[in-house]
């Protein structure tokens, strides 16, 4: 599933060519994705005009022009890839995905489920052949009420994120380290390949209690702060390289991310581990049902 380096590197390729467009028709070739679409859909989107491309967490925020030609203000759009969303260009732009060594090959056209007809005689479509991925439309103005986002944490990207911030929300908890971090009502975006990654450059077992990273008087160790350094450091060198590919993940124009050809540890099972101090050996466990990757030797 696409985490924030993805998300966000899809909103960077996405904002140049639909910004300032028209959607001018929405066709929707079934009901539902994951979800039903909502009452209305098409109607409540047809005729605006896209003032900006935004993102919440692994969210995609399509914001609209208001009534009577108003900057902002119109409906937006909320967009999740689930597993294997993705978009494509058709018409005046084009781009379609590429083959590559994390791609298996193009998308069919028969999991093109949402088409958004935009002025320049252009077609944004949304394929996604397991359709994990869903819809939905938010107030503007009021995106911090909908259900989606109300208790979403803060960004990993933006000043919020500090060691201060961390501790006095790890403090006393007895969960590990992995699974605080993994919790989106603390950090919004993370996911396991990226917390897995950062926890090995920070040295700090996923198997730790949270709460350890935090001293008696409710202060950050040098250990948490590490943490934060590591979190910030490995997503914007996610964004930059243009996210992971390992399966179907493509950016906006089709081609892959390169950033999987980084991991330290991340379905690096049975390889030693990359730290040149280090003689152990990477080894995976899971956790809350999910595969976690980390050095048993040097991650404490």
């Amino acid at each position: 599933m696409p985490e924030l380096p993805e998300v966000e590197t899809i909103r960077r390729g996405l904002a140049p060519i639909l910004e300032g467009r028209k959607i001018e028709k929405v066709e929707l070739r079934r009901p539902d994705l994951r979800f039903p679409l909502p009452q209305g859909f098409a109607r409540r989107l047809q005729g605006r005009r896209i003032v900006h491309i935004g993102r919440r967490a692994k969210y995609l925020l399509v914001e609209t022009a208001g009534k009577a030609g108003k900057e902002a203000g119109g409906p937006i759009l909320v967009m999740h890839l689930g597993m294997t969303g993705s978009f494509r260009f058709e018409g005046a732009v084009e781009m379609t995905p590429a083959d590559g060594r994390y791609f298996e090959g193009k998308k069919k056209s028969e999991h093109d489920h949402v088409v958004f007809h935009l002025s320049g005689d252009t077609r944004l479509i949304f394929n996604d052949a397991r359709r994990f991925g869903f819809m939905d439309i938010a107030e503007a103005g009021r995106l911090s009420e909908h259900p989606l986002f109300a208790h979403l944490g803060v960004e990993p990207t933006g000043n919020a994120l500090t060691p201060q911030f961390l501790a006095a929300r790890l403090a006393g908890r007895r969960a590990p380290l992995k699974a605080a971090l993994m919790d989106q009502r603390l950090v919004a975006g993370l996911g396991n390949i990226y917390v897995c990654e950062a926890l090995w450059r920070a040295k700090l077992s996923p198997r730790r209690g949270a709460g350890s990273l935090v001293r008696k008087d409710g202060r950050p160790t040098q250990r948490l702060e590490a943490l934060v350094e590591a979190i910030r450091a490995v997503i914007a060198e996610a964004i930059a390289a243009g996210g992971s590919s390992l399966r179907d993940y493509v950016q906006a124009n089709g081609t892959v991310g390169r950033f999987q050809e980084s991991f330290a540890v991340y379905d690096r099972q049975g390889e030693p581990c990359p730290r040149t101090t280090c003689s152990g050996t990477v080894a995976r466990i899971t956790q809350s049902g999910r595969s976690t990757f980390y050095c048993p030797l040097c991650q404490r």
